[in-house]
């Protein structure tokens, strides 16, 4: 069952892992080896979590990498359905 309106994982990332550690933006990006525009574009839900930035989350955080791919695809999803009467497909069916 989809969450109602899931929270896009950079939220998630900067309210539970960056904020209670006092980490920076620049400091953080500088830990998990990516730039600071990188992680900037995550943390406001400008650019999703790629299966790379999951790995790299997964270290740094010691959590799972999965958690981070599940989130962005609910949170995706959820975006999708939004649009879901705009897509004009036709319901196909066996004979």
């Amino acid at each position: 069952m989809l969450m109602h309106n899931p929270p896009h994982p950079g939220e998630v990332l900067k309210e539970l892992c960056i904020e209670p550690l006092g980490l920076t933006v620049t400091e953080a990006a500088k830990a998990l080896g990516v730039s600071r525009k990188t992680l900037s574009a995550i943390l406001n839900g400008k650019s999703g979590i790629s299966p790379e930035m999951a790995v790299r989350l997964s270290i740094a955080f010691n959590t799972s990498s999965e958690s981070w791919l599940n989130q962005q695809t609910q949170y995706d999803l959820w975006q999708a359905e939004q649009h879901r009467n705009e897509l004009h497909v036709k319901q196909l069916s066996a004979a």
